[in-house]
């Protein structure tokens, strides 16, 4: 995915609202920007931070400016970590077409946002006529506390616990269900519950796998130019 505009670097005021963020340009302007990101987005909101925002020139949006990505240090180099949620559907969807994803392979159609379950939306159903239907949930992952180690969730998601018990109803039903973690930072070398942040997550984590629902974690390479689907990364725990 390339962003269609160079990316514009500044320095991070404040994130507030949950959805807006103050951020100081290079060029000395200080601008408000949306934060498409409604998790926590712990350890990535540190007044002082370098932040990449994109830019938009619709008439119709209230804020020219959505930020995009930001600058961590974890004590071994900066790294850039991707925090617009927005973005994991369609990164895995054009890895998917370019049949970059191993794991998922031998599926020669896919759909996204698909109705499924007790009032839900599958992220990609892919379907083949000898192998059937295989569900995808996608999600996003920024959090790292420690160099080369990813984690989810990043704050209690019981959406997230909620798709798990879908998932597993249609494994149930004979289908295959598989969930993705999509890191978005390129220094993550494995990926890891946070159990301490969400452990409730972490048993329906567990049900889950036991139940047969599949686990895949990839990992992301970032730019100010572009961001696309790397390599697999493995899973701990």
């Amino acid at each position: 995915m390339r962003f269609p505009s160079p990316v514009i670097r500044g320095t991070l005021i404040q994130r507030y609202k949950r959805f807006l963020a103050d951020v100081r340009l290079d060029d000395g302007r200080t601008v408000t920007a949306t934060c498409p990101n409604t998790g926590s987005m712990l350890g990535l909101t540190s007044p002082g931070a370098t932040v990449w925002l994109s830019e938009s020139d619709s008439p119709t949006r209230k804020y020219r400016f959505t930020w995009e990505m930001v600058e961590v240090d974890l004590g071994h180099g900066p790294t850039l970590v991707g925090i617009n949620t927005q973005h994991p559907n369609r990164l895995v969807a054009e890895a998917m077409t370019a049949r970059r994803i191993k794991h998922l392979a031998g599926y020669p159609t896919f759909r996204r946002e698909v109705r499924y379950g007790e009032n839900s939306r599958i992220d990609l159903l892919l379907e083949c006529a000898s192998k059937g239907l295989c569900y995808v949930e996608i999600k996003n992952v920024h959090l790292s506390r420690r160099h080369g180690l990813a984690e989810f969730p990043d704050s209690v998601t019981v959406r997230g616990t909620k798709h798990l018990l879908e998932m597993m109803r249609m494994v149930r039903a004979g289908h295959r269900a598989v969930m993705l973690f999509l890191i978005q930072r390129s220094d993550a070398r494995k990926l890891a519950l946070a159990r301490d942040v969400d452990a409730d997550y972490g048993a329906a984590f567990d049900a889950a796998q036991a139940a047969g629902v599949e686990a895949i974690a990839l990992r992301c390479r970032l730019s100010t130019e572009q961001i696309i689907v790397d390599r697999p990364v493995p899973i701990a725990g």
